[in-house]
């Protein structure tokens, strides 16, 4: 899996203990994230011995106490944890007073800028068509998840705002990632997604900051190797439907990233196959990309795969690359072999069966 340069520190390397943040907050959450767990504790001596602090969060904390994210778990996020696993949360679809989601505020505390979600196939389909290969880079602080939202009567009756952030240092350390990952990956292709037909200030802003990057001052040409393409929002959809393999890595605002990983999840057969991480330029936060699915919570059934597999790349984020490969080597086989799979992906094994097959293979 596509990551970024590792940013694993000496004091890192040293360690002798590896301490990860573990959030499961809602549904589906609880029953993924130990998948996770077992596979970095399968890995053995070959890291550092992690040691799992568990932390709240979530809409049904919430509903307990008030509180989404209790500020007691980003301290210790903060001030005691190397990394963290996210499970998924509960987001209701209708206005409930006090609660916010806690992984945006999560993202925004601890300045989790990008959301890197790759999306790739194990192998060709059956018609011999191309596999698909690429990454969503997601902007992770701004766009329409600034939440400020007004709701005012107005001649007509209600009216509803929201309003949309875009700013150029925001914009900027995105490009900046989604150049070094298209730099390191072997097509060096870059695909700037926007609207900026349309939302020319905001939009706008962001595709110029981005394309301004490698003839910026101090950038010196490194990225001279980096081929640069744009597509509008709504065409890179269809595009994405009928021709994946034109895009390498992809790079967005929050609102168009998050739609499109999620559209792009249904080329390889399922959510609960794509993993992701909330990377900022000192802590990373793995997160598989499903949501807590409550019409399954409780039941077994739901695909452990993308949160192991998000667990990989925290790994390979924080520079543990050979345990990260170990494990994805062995959930790719597992997915290869397709006898033991989730009612997702049409098997009939437990979550329980699938995390015992892949440690068994790492």
């Amino acid at each position: 899996m596509a990551s970024r340069a590792p940013i694993r520190t000496m004091a890192m390397a040293a360690r002798q203990s590896l301490k990860i943040g573990m959030l499961p907050a809602d549904g589906i959450g609880r029953e993924v994230l130990p998948g996770a767990k077992a596979a970095i504790l399968a890995l053995g001596s070959s890291i550092p011995k992690p040691e799992f602090i568990d932390l709240p969060a979530g809409f049904e904390y919430f509903t307990k106490t008030g509180t989404a994210l209790p500020d007691e778990t980003v301290a210790i996020l903060k001030n005691e944890c190397d990394c963290a696993l996210f499970g998924a949360v509960s987001s209701p679809s209708q206005k409930v007073v006090g609660y916010s989601s806690p992984i945006v505020a999560l993202r925004k505390k601890m300045d989790l800028y990008a959301n890197i979600r790759p999306v790739k196939s194990v192998s060709a389909d059956s018609e011999g068509k191309p596999g698909v290969d690429l990454v969503v880079i997601r902007e992770n602080t701004e766009c329409l998840y600034v939440k400020q939202e007004t709701q005012t009567i107005g001649e007509h009756g209600k009216e509803a705002r929201a309003t949309r952030l875009i700013t150029e240092r925001a914009s900027r350390r995105i490009g900046e990632m989604a150049f070094k990952m298209a730099l390191e990956r072997p097509r060096k292709h870059l695909t700037i997604i926007h609207k900026s037909n349309v939302l020319s200030v905001t939009d706008g802003l962001f595709r110029e900051t981005i394309r301004a990057i490698p003839t910026s001052p101090g950038v010196d040409g490194k990225y001279d190797g980096v081929t640069v393409a744009e597509q509008l929002v709504d065409s890179a959809v269809y595009r994405l439907f009928r021709e994946p393999q034109i895009y390498d890595v992809m790079v967005a605002p929050n609102l168009y990233g998050d739609i499109l990983s999620d559209a792009a999840a249904a080329l390889v057969g399922s959510l609960g196959l794509v993993p992701s991480v909330n990377a900022g330029d000192s802590f990373v936060m793995g997160e598989p990309v499903h949501g807590s699915a409550p019409d399954i919570a409780g039941q077994n059934i739901a695909n452990p795969l993308a949160a192991i597999r998000s667990a990989a790349m925290m790994l390979r984020h924080i520079g543990y690359g050979d345990g990260a490969d170990r494990i994805e080597n062995a959930v790719d086989s597992v997915l290869r072999e397709g006898k033991v799979l989730t009612p997702d992906l049409g098997g009939k094994s437990k979550t329980s069966e699938v995390v015992e097959e892949v440690t068994k293979r790492i």
